[in-house]
């Protein structure tokens, strides 16, 4: 399902604070994602199913606001297949692509390869609500053929810039199994680790 061209424009909430509507497991699975209290999570253990936007964006712009414990470790993935870290990355002196702010790296043979560290540490303590505002650029296509990469243009963690204008050469690791496409759905990973949300707003991002 396309997004609708009002969802896109007006950036109307993704997650409506009540309900499950526009959210679909991964893969048919059980949909195990509550809402309750204005709150949209994945349980205390944290080892669900990821979901799935019945929306389906092109270049976007995205406003998150979520929470994780001590040690937890979730992802959003922009078309699906290009992800942004959120990890518990508290007081760590040193960071990688696995941390929050990062977008995550490829897997190729299997070793991972590229990905993008955030620029500074930007995660706030366990418990507290944290932000994110990303600007994506989808691929583009000639006949079929890939012509550009996708692109993260701006990726803002608690107000701080850690990423602008980075590539991405294909898919992340732990990607949904499509095709790269100007269009896609945006993916939560549920599996990794307990996180709540309650805020996800998208709109198209201008020209």
């Amino acid at each position: 399902m396309l997004a609708s061209p009002l969802l896109a424009a007006n950036g109307k909430p993704l997650f409506d604070g009540k309900s499950l509507k526009g959210w679909l497991p991964q893969d048919g699975k059980p949909q195990l994602w509550t809402v309750e209290a204005g709150l949209l999570a994945n349980g205390p253990a944290g080892k669900v199913n990821n979901i799935v936007s019945e929306a389906q964006f092109g270049d976007v712009e995205l406003d998150i606001e979520f929470q994780i414990p001590k040690g937890s470790n979730s992802g959003i993935y922009l078309n699906g297949l290009y992800e942004v870290q959120i990890f518990d990355s508290f007081g760590a002196s040193k960071i990688g692509t696995q941390d929050g702010g990062s977008i995550y790296h490829r897997w190729i043979d299997n070793k991972p390869v590229g990905g993008s560290v955030a620029r500074i540490n930007a995660s706030k303590a366990p418990g507290e609500w944290q932000t994110y505002q990303i600007s994506f650029r989808a691929p583009r296509f000639n006949d079929g053929k890939k012509i550009e990469n996708a692109r993260f243009l701006k990726v803002v963690y608690n107000g701080q810039l850690v990423q602008e204008n980075v590539e991405c050469e294909g898919p992340t690791r732990s990607a949904m199994n499509l095709p790269e496409a100007p269009r896609g759905p945006i993916m939560i990973q549920g599996d990794h680790g307990p996180v709540k949300f309650r805020k996800i707003t998208a709109r198209a991002l201008k020209a």
